[in-house]
């Protein structure tokens, strides 16, 4: 059945992804199944996306519900699941205003948006620059990729946009060095997950921070895959001590019903008044409804506190393999956004770890990512780690 499936994909889909051989059927908890019936742990949760696993009780019956009642009337009117999500996410966060969207990508676009119309609503129409980091990845529209610090995204599709500029992620004097009087925000992932899962050093984010409020500049932070749990906090930035003036979420908000969200600080968001920006189907009352439930099952029912616990556990486990194997440069990462860099190159790893029945993943070429559920067992974790000490042994 998988061949016919996957030959008749590769006659009617664009060949926009690189896909492995198998066609998911179903899944459940951290579980998924094939065609074949063939079952696999899954380390990968749709990309950082499926925090609360597959097929969760508490969301398919909060998306059942809302979708005998009402699925879409337009954002010329009022909905109620649409104003409940907002004001549990303002109520939760720094923010006062929420602009809902479909994906990561019209997050960040809403903010490299409003941090524009900002400046130009305060008769600083000179300030328009965006300074970004390096190995950064922020999105595929034509913005976003401008705005991402990795050549491969943006290679074929160039002129890229201009406005955007470039440091490395941790030198903060790089950064205090770029920002001009034509820059209006710096945007940032608090820990880059696509670049490497690459970890701020202690004090980097506040001085962050402090250099934006020095030069008047505003902080945009890219949440979509660190937000909602994925870190042991709900948002990242809860670690640092510290709050963007706006922040992009998108991935687990939905826990794969496509949403995206913008958050801002009351007296940035005002920079968007009515008709400045929009979206059809921003924030619609289906994907809503289960939206909400998602967030209060993750806190309501101490997934988060199990992310936290369970992840450090996992990064005790990938630093024992690291005694074990010289191939392994360095394990990285906290809560349940993983890393392990390799001598070697990942994707054979990643193949190997699929026949045996696990899926994992491998960014920037060596870079084994670990991004599962966050209601992931230990027992899952050392079926995991006994795999790869095989596979690199």
């Amino acid at each position: 059945m998988s061949k016919d499936i996957i030959k008749k994909s590769d006659q009617v889909i664009a060949k926009t992804y690189k896909r492995f051989p198998i066609a998911i059927a179903r899944g459940n908890g951290c579980t998924l199944w094939d065609t074949e019936g063939r079952s696999y742990t899954d380390f990968v949760a749709g990309i950082a996306v499926c925090n609360l696993g597959h097929a969760h009780p508490r969301i398919s019956k909060a998306l059942s519900r809302q979708a005998d009642t009402l699925f879409h009337v337009s954002n010329l009117y009022y909905t109620v699941p649409q104003i409940e999500l907002a004001s549990w996410l303002t109520e939760n966060s720094f923010a006062d205003r929420v602009f809902f969207c479909n994906s990561g990508a019209e997050a960040n676009e809403a903010a490299i948006k409003l941090v524009r119309k900002y400046f130009k609503e305060k008769g600083e129409s000179d300030r328009y620059r965006i300074i970004s980091m390096e190995k950064s990845f922020h999105g595929r529209t034509m913005a976003t990729l401008s705005a991402t610090g990795q050549d491969k995204i943006k290679k074929g599709f160039e002129p890229v946009l201009e406005g955007f500029d470039f440091v490395p992620f941790n030198d903060i004097d790089a950064l205090r060095n770029k920002i001009s009087r034509f820059t209006c925000a710096v945007l940032i992932e608090p820990i880059q997950g696509e670049g490497g899962v690459c970890y701020p050093d202690s004090g980097y984010l506040k001085a962050v921070r402090q250099t934006c409020d020095e030069t008047g500049t505003l902080l945009i932070f890219d949440e979509i895959q660190t937000g909602i749990g994925r870190t042991g906090k709900l948002f990242a930035y809860e670690h640092f001590g510290l709050e963007p003036d706006i922040m992009t979420l998108a991935k687990a908000l939905g826990n794969g019903l496509p949403i995206g969200a913008m958050l801002a600080k009351e007296h940035v968001s005002e920079a968007f008044g009515p008709g400045a920006h929009a979206s059809t189907f921003g924030g619609t009352p289906v994907v809503t409804a289960a939206s909400l439930e998602v967030v209060k099952v993750l806190t309501g029912e101490n997934v988060i506190g199990n992310c936290l616990k369970v992840g450090a556990y996992f990064k005790e486990r990938l630093s024992w393999l690291k005694d074990r194997h010289e191939s392994i440069v360095d394990v990285r990462g906290i809560g349940l956004l993983l890393g392990m860099k390799l001598k070697i190159e990942g994707d054979p790893v990643v193949t190997s770890c699929m026949e045996k029945g696990f899926l994992i993943n491998c960014i920037q070429g060596n870079i084994l990512r670990f991004i599962p559920p966050l209601i992931i067992g230990k027992e899952d974790i050392d079926a995991l780690v006994a795999c790869l000490d095989e596979i690199l042994d």
